[in-house]
Parts: structure tokens; sequence; C-alpha cells
């Protein structure tokens, strides 16, 4: 099996560059198996089907919100730091993901939810080239058709900004450096300011000198309780200036 054979070629040359082989080995399994994963069900689908069927439609007056995003969405509450105890707020993150991906999933995971805002968190995979190459103008293209989808559908839209990475722990600036962060985010910026949207800057909150704070991450991407703690309120103040949008 051609992935076997690459998963063992791609140990022995980490045996040979680690002083924990089996730790790498390890990563490389669950890399493999996130790859397997990936070609079964590319665009997630069925990562919350079930759920999605057994939701049915919000109350009258209850103005739902779905948080549609990566892993730095759906590992918000999966600490001590929940997920907006009390709130109509849906969770459909999902790791490793990239904008053309959420594109595909966005009438089942969003549309059909019938929720009152959709808050948008993407493009940081995006930038490392999970899904092959891609340029601020490919990723804008996607933000755009996700948009255009919500509005037809009479969804306010709330866009995140890309968060910060950090070198705290491993290296990530490479893949994401700071600079294509930082672009990324004024065009999301300008882009809600010239399309009616509301944009949620989680950039501000969780960096310093331009990467994540070493205190917000448990790795250098993804926020730690505390960092999903100084997410909340702007997320929430987003969220009410979205409502408050006709």
């Amino acid at each position: 099996m051609p992935a076997v054979t690459l998963l063992l070629a791609l140990g022995c040359v980490a045996q040979a560059q680690t002083s924990d082989p089996a730790k790498t080995i390890n990563e490389l399994e669950r890399e493999l198996a996130a790859q397997v994963r990936l070609l079964s069900d590319w665009g997630g689908l069925t990562r919350y089907g079930s759920e999605n069927a057994e939701l049915g439609a919000p109350a009258p007056g209850v103005d739902r919100v779905v948080f549609l995003g990566d892993e730095i969405t759906e590992m918000w509450g999966r600490g001590k730091a929940q997920f907006f105890p009390g709130k109509p707020f849906l969770n459909r993150g999902i790791s490793h993901q990239t904008t053309p991906q959420m594109l595909v999933r966005f009438r089942q995971d969003v549309i059909s939810l019938k929720p009152k805002v959709v808050v948008i968190q993407a493009g940081s995979n995006d930038l490392a080239g999970y899904s092959g190459p891609a340029t601020q103008g490919t990723i804008a293209e996607n933000f755009m058709s996700m948009t255009e989808l919500a509005k037809a559908n009479g969804i306010r839209v709330v866009l995140s900004s890309i968060t910060p990475v950090c070198d705290c722990f491993r290296t990530l600036t490479d893949r994401r450096p700071p600079g294509k962060i930082i672009g990324m985010n004024r065009w999301l910026k300008d882009y809600a300011a010239r399309s009616g949207l509301v944009y949620l800057d989680y950039y501000s909150a969780l960096a310093e000198s331009r990467t994540m704070k070493k205190d917000l991450t448990v790795d250098g991407l993804i926020p730690n309780d505390a960092g999903y703690e100084v997410m909340a309120p702007p997320a929430e103040q987003a969220i009410v200036q979205a409502l408050g949008k006709r």
C-alpha cells in the first residue's frame, strides 16, 4: 500500500532527525489518518450530518448563530472555556479545513440550519497550503461566495480575522507568515465595510508584535482556555451588531 510505504519512509527520516522517534511516528500516523478522512470526504459533509438532521428549525424568536470554521472554532469548548453556554450558538468547526472546503458544506452546515447570523472563521489553513496552493485572491473569492450565499438566504454575516500564530512551541510562521495574515485581515476588514458585514477582530485580542501571545495558545496556533476567553467578548459584540443590522 503506497500510503504505508510513505509513512514508513517518513518515519525512517524522522528517526534520524529527532531524539523522540516514537512521538514523530505517532504524529505521522495521525496525519495519515487525517489524509485518509480527507480523501473519503473532502468537504467534511459527514462531520455534522446527523447532528444537523436531528436539530430542527429554531423556535420562534430564537436568534440562532452558526460558527463556521476550522480547528480554531472546533476546539472552542473542548477545555474549561465553554462555548457560549446558554446561547443558541452552534459550533460547526472542522480541523484542518480551508475556505473551499467550507464553501462545499456551507448549505448543509449553515443555510439548512436557518440561523440569523453566521460567523465565518477561516483562512489560516489556506495560507498554509492545506488544500493546495492558494493566493489572497482565491481565498477572497471563497469568502465572497460564502457571503453571497448567506445574503441570498437572509443570513447576516460576521467575518472573523485570521488569528495570529507564533513559533513559541514549533515553527509555524514559515507556512503562515505574519505579513500574509495581516494582509488577508486588511482585505477582510475592507470587504466587510464595503459589503455591509460585521468584521470580528480576533487578531488584535490575541496578537503581540505580529504573533500570537504565548500565554494565549496551546501550540502556537490554537488558543488555550485563556485565549478563548479573550475571544468571546468581541465575538458576542459582533453578533449583537449583526443582529442589529437591517
